[in-house]
């Protein structure tokens, strides 16, 4: 029943406040992450709550910045928010932050958003170039094979090879696991964790 309600939610959210344009709609995306919601430690509530919230700040994104962003990633754990991904400006990095701190709901705001122009120094040549996707995917293989790290309960992106990880861990035994798991991933070259350490109720 849980992960039925949590998928009605999500499915309302995004009809009610995201433009066609504003996210790629992929149903598996969807039911993963309703079925990762039935077993993390986030309450009914909270994710709900996140839910919308990440829904509205997607529809402002669009709504004030428009086609002209290149690429942003909002991820919502317990009414924080994290940021990342690419823009052109500086002024496009900092605006995104003023919109997430508009957003009702929001307790703290990661702005973890990179520059293009830096990005692309950083990464150099070609023979440099890094595939996040690649190492998204082994992220979330390593996490679920690492014992004492509750996977659902992290968020995570890599842009460049610079890994960004979020939301919650139970200890910060669990979290310094996690830290190292995807430190020792190929073409990782920095962590940054905006991580809240809280144990279960």
């Amino acid at each position: 029943m849980r992960t039925i309600a949590v998928s009605a939610a999500l499915a309302a959210a995004i009809a009610l406040t995201h433009p066609a344009w504003a996210i790629e709609f992929n149903p598996l995306s969807y039911v993963k992450g309703a079925v990762e919601a039935a077993v993390e430690d986030r309450s009914a509530e909270d994710i709900a709550t996140d839910t919308k919230i990440k829904a509205k700040m997607i529809a402002a994104i669009g709504d004030q910045m428009g086609t002209d962003v290149v690429s942003i990633n909002v991820d919502v754990y317990e009414q924080d928010m994290m940021l990342t991904g690419v823009v052109e400006t500086v002024a496009q990095e900092a605006q995104v932050g003023r919109i997430a701190k508009t957003i009702e709901g929001v307790k703290q705001v990661y702005n973890e958003v990179l520059i293009k122009t830096k990005l692309e120094e950083n990464k150099g040549t070609v023979e440099n170039f890094v595939d996040d996707t690649v190492i998204e995917t082994k992220i979330n293989a390593q996490l679920l094979d690492a014992k004492g790290v509750n996977v659902t309960n992290f968020r995570w992106h890599s842009v460049g090879g610079h890994v960004f990880l979020f939301g919650r861990a139970l200890s910060k035994a669990e979290l310094d696991k996690a830290v190292r798991v995807v430190k020792d991933i190929e073409n990782v070259t920095q962590v940054t964790e905006r991580v809240n350490i809280r144990p279960k109720k």
